[in-house]
C-alpha cells in the first residue's frame, strides 16, 4: 500500500484515483473545481479544493509524506509546471507529471518531474499495436525494444509442453502467464501443456514476435 497525492481531477485524474484506490492504496486527491472532487469522496482518504500553483496550499497537504505525487493538469501547461516545480521543491519524493506533448515533457522534467507520461499518446499507441495485428489480443510496451503481448498459441504447440517445445530457444521469447475464460495464470512451469483455446501473455522482442505472429493462420 502507498500514500498518493493526485492533483487535478479531470478525466485521467478521475480514473487514476479509482484504480489506485481499488488496489488498496491511500489516495488524497486536490482540484480547484469542488464539483470534481464530490464523486471521488467514496475512494480518498482525504480531498482538498485548492489552487495547487499557491505554494500555501502545496505546504498544507504536506508533499513529503507521499509515495507518489500526480500532476494531472491537462489544460493548462503554465500551471502544470508551476506545480510540479513546487511539488520537487516541497520534497515530493517522486513526482509524475501529465504531458501532451513533447515539449512540454522536456520541461516538467527539467523543472521537477522524475517522470512523464501520456495518457492519450500510449493509448493511441497500444490500439495501434492491437489493431494492426490480427492475432494480438493486448499490448503492453515495457521498454523501446521488450513489450508483453497476447496472443493465441501456434498450432503446433497446442497438446506439448513448455519444456518440450523448448520455446524460448526457439522463439526467443517467454510465456508470462496463460489467460483462459479471462483469468490470467501467472508463471507456467516447464511442465505446462499448451491449449488450443487459451491466450498465451508473452514477453519478446517485436521482431521475434512477429515472426510468430506470421505463422497463425
Amino acid at each position: 500500500m502507498k500514500s498518493i497525492l493526485i492533483i487535478g481531477m479531470g478525466r485521467f485524474g478521475r480514473h487514476l484515483c479509482m484504480n489506485f484506490a481499488k488496489l488498496g492504496n491511500q489516495v488524497m486527491i486536490v482540484d480547484e473545481v469542488e464539483e470534481n472532487l464530490e464523486e471521488l469522496l467514496p475512494y480518498v482518504v482525504s480531498a482538498k479544493i485548492g489552487d495547487c500553483t499557491n505554494e500555501a496550499v502545496l505546504r498544507s497537504l504536506g508533499i513529503a509524506n507521499f509515495d507518489l505525487c500526480f500532476i494531472c493538469i491537462g489544460t493548462n501547461f503554465q500551471s502544470s509546471l508551476e506545480i510540479t516545480s513546487l511539488v520537487k521543491e516541497l520534497g515530493g519524493r517522486h513526482v509524475i507529471s501529465k504531458a501532451n506533448r513533447d515539449i512540454h515533457a522536456k520541461f516538467l522534467l527539467r523543472n521537477g518531474a522524475d517522470e512523464v507520461i501520456y495518457p492519450d499518446r500510449d493509448i493511441a499507441e497500444k490500439l495501434a499495436v492491437r489493431y494492426s495485428a490480427n492475432h494480438v489480443f493486448d499490448y503492453i510496451e515495457l521498454t523501446d525494444e521488450f513489450s508483453i503481448y497476447e496472443i493465441p498459441p501456434l498450432n503446433e504447440w497446442v497438446g506439448k509442453s513448455i519444456k518440450d517445445l523448448s520455446i524460448r530457444n526457439k522463439y526467443h521469447i517467454s510465456i508470462l502467464a496463460t489467460k483462459e475464460d479471462g483469468r490470467a495464470k501467472l508463471m507456467p512451469p516447464a511442465d505446462y501443456v499448451i491449449k488450443a483455446d487459451e491466450h498465451l501473455m508473452v514477453i519478446g522482442k517485436k521482431d521475434d514476435v512477429d515472426r510468430i505472429l506470421k505463422e497463425l493462420p
